[in-house]
């Protein structure tokens, strides 16, 4: 086949799509140039004109895409879902996270929490202190950081507690993963990808599609922190 294929996807797949490259090149041909970012970040740019041949989005911002005629309806396809999980430096003591109140004593008590902005898991943290009542405490000392991988704040000793999709906290070396939210209190995220209408490359776009949606790379997918 040949060439190569510009994705733009959300930072949660990022861990699995750079695994997934180099085995995919030497199968097809066809290289993967990706480009990584939070899907709020994606759409802007996105609406702003920026084209590529296949996007990893949530997959209410594919619907969005799909609805303005930007990605193709026909072939789009859910990938994994994730879930929002804490994260703590290597070594450090692993807190209990695992009922509403354990989770709300563990956020009380830590220095600084890390999460982010823009990204669906900084959307998910912001509702959930609120809904807990303690959203005041916990951004009077958060580190709040507009996009990026959290998890770095606790490798530089900014922040104690890092929060963040699994896939993406497992990107940072120096880290250790305590485990998700309470998963009473998350709904988990879909990401979802679709070739863009305005692509020159249809049938690279298509074959990368069905290569990312097949079970030969479920198990990458759970290693990275998704279930496919």
């Amino acid at each position: 086949m040949g060439g190569s294929v510009r994705v733009l996807s959300t930072l949660a797949l990022k861990g699995a799509v750079m695994r997934l490259a180099q085995t995919y090149q030497a199968a097809s041909g066809v290289a993967i140039s990706a480009d990584f970012a939070p899907t709020l970040a994606l759409l802007a740019r996105l609406r702003g004109g920026e084209v590529a041949d296949l996007v990893i989005l949530t997959r209410e911002g594919l619907d969005e895409m799909i609805g303005e005629d930007r990605v193709a309806a026909e072939n789009a396809v859910d990938l994994a879902r994730s879930y929002v999980g804490l994260a703590v430096k290597a070594g450090a003591a692993h807190l209990d996270i695992a009922t509403e109140a354990a989770l709300r004593t563990a956020l009380l008590g830590a220095r600084a929490v890390a999460y982010s902005r823009l990204g669906a898991s900084g959307i998910l943290f912001a509702q959930l202190i609120g809904r807990l009542g303690i959203a005041d405490a916990i951004n009077a000392r958060a580190v709040i950081i507009p996009q990026g991988f959290t998890a770095e704040k606790l490798v530089s000793g900014e922040a104690d507690l890092a929060v963040q999709q699994i896939s993406e906290l497992k990107q940072v070396d120096g880290i250790e993963v305590i485990g998700p939210i309470p998963l009473a209190l998350q709904t988990p995220a879909i990401f979802s990808a679709g070739r863009m209408t305005a692509s020159q490359h249809h049938d690279a776009a298509d074959h990368l599609l069905r290569y990312l949606s097949s079970a030969d790379v479920a198990p990458v997918l759970r290693e990275t922190g998704l279930e496919p």
